[in-house]
């Protein structure tokens, strides 16, 4: 699959763009704020209905502008062309379509436009809370699995009623009500985590491979799915837990607790890898899940490669750089602050269909030298 052109306005503090894409690798090059991180951005929002870096679309309209406009034309493998469009206005609900038909749902669209997205903020996979990593698998799974996707909107609304229940009602609490919600938890979380199980298991030897490949050593490294289902059922531990739930006011057991242990020599990552290897961690991760929807959709996905190439060593960079110039993958989109780095690159590669375009203070223009 292939953007062909990106038409943006007003998204972030890129004012107007219009871009005839590389099919193969695109680079954008300036300092830090002119907009790089914002043009890779605006290529994410239109594969997932939403900003990679703010959750709230009025953040994302330029300042002292009423609304935005993002649009792709996209080739994928069969030649059909599709246009996917988005216009977000100030207090009104944004317009999302496909062929300038809309969508009733957004959901609906997740997963059309395969991508990942490989950026620094991934160190949260590691440093963060465990909610980042159940994103991660979520959003893996939701790219080629509808069923689970909509069990996970189904999981948390039920989730969300319970916990209102627990907090709002906690003397006189309609059990029967109660039930109810614990009943369509247990139904959903058990289809996710089964799901969430199975993912894992066929993930870990493609990361090991990522990682190995890249460090180029023979550091141990390892996940592992960690949830409360694994030798319980749901509905036992809903149960179990009611009148703890009571008195706290929300719901303590579920899949909403699953977490993803991240092992370096069997110790926790986050405690004793250093920066380097944490970042050849979420990047294993990132190329892993590249890898994995490839084989799961048979369409190669956007690869967008946001800063990456700081604080890794030499060997480290020279191993993705192989990695991602091969034939498994398809288009790609870089950014960087250096435009040595990005020549060495460059220099490596037998690639010649690539375009260079120069960021700065939010606008882009190709480079032909």
């Amino acid at each position: 699959m292939i953007l062909q052109q990106l038409s943006l306005i007003n998204y972030k503090n890129l004012v107007q763009v219009e871009l005839e894409l590389s099919p193969k690798l695109n680079c954008f090059i300036g300092d830090n704020g002119m907009g790089k991180t914002n043009l890779l951005d605006a290529i994410y929002y239109l594969s997932f209905c939403k900003s990679h870096t703010n959750p709230v679309d009025s953040q994302i309209i330029r300042h002292h502008s009423d609304f935005c406009m993002l649009q792709g034309k996209y080739e994928f493998p069969d030649r059909s062309i599709e246009e996917i469009y988005c216009a977000i206005r100030r207090r009104q609900k944004k317009q999302f379509k496909r062929n300038k038909k809309e969508y009733e749902r957004l959901s609906d669209h997740i997963g059309f436009i395969p991508l990942v997205m490989i950026s620094p903020n991934d160190d949260e996979l590691i440093v963060g809370g465990s909610n980042e990593r159940r994103k991660f698998m979520d959003m893996v799974i939701s790219q080629f699995d509808k069923n689970y996707m909509h069990a996970l909107i189904r999981y948390n609304r039920a989730l969300q009623q319970r916990n209102v229940l627990l907090k709002n009602e906690k003397e006189h609490i309609d059990v029967n009500l109660l039930e109810i919600w614990e009943e369509q938890l247990t139904d959903e979380g058990m289809f996710i985590f089964e799901k969430r199980k199975a993912f894992i298991d066929q993930f870990i030897p493609i990361f090991n491979r990522f990682y190995n490949l890249i460090s180029r050593s023979n550091e141990n490294v390892s996940l592992q799915y960690v949830s409360q289902l694994q030798d319980n059922d749901l509905h036992h531990l809903l149960k179990r837990n009611r009148q703890k739930d009571i008195v706290l006011g929300y719901t303590t057991v579920g899949i909403h607790r699953d977490d993803l242990e991240m092992l370096l020599d069997n110790f926790p990552i986050k405690k004793t890898g250093s920066q380097g290897q944490n970042k050849t961690f979420f990047v294993s991760m990132k190329l892993a899940q590249f890898h994995f929807l490839l084989e799961t959709t048979k369409t190669k996905p956007l690869l967008l490669l946001d800063d990456i190439f700081d604080r890794l060593d030499g060997s480290r960079v020279e191993e993705i750089i192989k990695l991602v110039l091969e034939n498994e993958f398809g288009q790609i989109f870089i950014s960087d602050t250096n435009r040595k780095s990005l020549d060495k690159m460059l220099e490596k590669t037998a690639h010649t269909d690539y375009h260079i375009y120069s960021v700065k203070n939010g606008y882009i223009s190709q480079i032909t030298d």
